[in-house]
């Protein structure tokens, strides 16, 4: 997500309130995250509404006062009470102030799986969607779709998923396929990876083997991988046997590619040139 100067301010501003708020004693963060989402959702809807919102001309307090004459007794006060930090910002754009507010909200849900213990089962849900989306192009179709109706898109993702993954991990996937609006879905997902991967501080290292790994293996890689990289990385594992043999490893933009069919391309790059 690229924001501006002034929004960027204002979401950090928005991130420190979400973290007051959710320390706060007896506020439950997955609700707090599954409103401030619907809030997203409200905005997306309702183009006068967030133009007003995001409205830098009219004073902070009125902007506060129309979000909570609109939302009062429809969202907790928790959630009440970051949207009046978002509110109460200067946005570079309406557009960017439903961006921050959607950032809000999948921390929200991240924090709940991190207190409850399971952000690393929803880490690694997020990654196996995310390979099942990108490895079949006419699923990523539909879901990015932008004639396809809203309730449409959520069905298909509760008939693929629910029931197989965690609720926070439902969640997010569905608000980013309805919030996908033509852009790549496997792309935005894999952010949300990279997002549950920050929770810990860590990186993403998504390997691709020709073979199944032991967990012997996997934990000697990781090992390797951690002293190489000098942090934590998240490993995520998917076997590819037209690699042929060995591994590829790849880290943000890095890729190490150890398997064969690597090599032989590196050979024919070099008889070529």
């Amino acid at each position: 997500m690229t924001l501006h100067a002034a929004s960027r301010e204002a979401l950090d501003l928005a991130e420190n309130r979400l973290g007051e708020v959710l320390a706060a004693a007896g506020t439950d963060p997955a609700t707090v995250g599954d409103e401030l989402l619907s809030v997203v959702a409200l905005l997306d809807r309702e183009i006068g509404l967030r133009r007003a919102v995001a409205d830098g001309s009219s004073s902070p307090e009125a902007r506060i006062g129309l979000a909570r004459g609109i939302l009062a007794g429809k969202v907790s006060e928790p959630a009440l009470q970051v949207l009046d930090s978002v509110a109460g910002s200067r946005w570079s754009s309406p557009r960017e102030l439903t961006d921050g507010l959607e950032a809000l909200g999948r921390s929200a849900l991240l924090t709940s799986a991190e207190k409850s213990g399971n952000i690393d089962a929803v880490e690694d849900q997020l990654f196996r969607v995310t390979r099942i989306v990108a490895g079949a192009p006419e699923l990523e179709r539909a879901l990015s779709d932008l004639a396809a109706p809203a309730e449409a898109k959520r069905t298909l993702v509760r008939n693929l998923f629910a029931d197989k993954v965690d609720v926070v991990t439902e969640t997010l996937v569905e608000q980013v396929v309805l919030r996908a609006k033509g852009r790549g879905v496997a792309n935005a997902l894999e952010r949300l990876v990279q997002l549950a991967a920050e929770r810990r501080e860590r990186s993403v290292a998504q390997v691709t083997s020709a073979s199944a790994l032991s967990d012997e293996q996997q934990a000697r890689l990781s090992e390797k991988l951690n002293a190489l990289y000098g942090r934590q990385l998240a490993l995520h594992v998917e076997v590819d046997p037209k690699l042929g043999g060995g591994l590829v490893v790849r880290v943000g933009d890095e890729v190490i590619d150890g398997s064969t069919a690597g090599r032989i391309d590196a050979l024919r790059r070099r008889l070529a040139s």
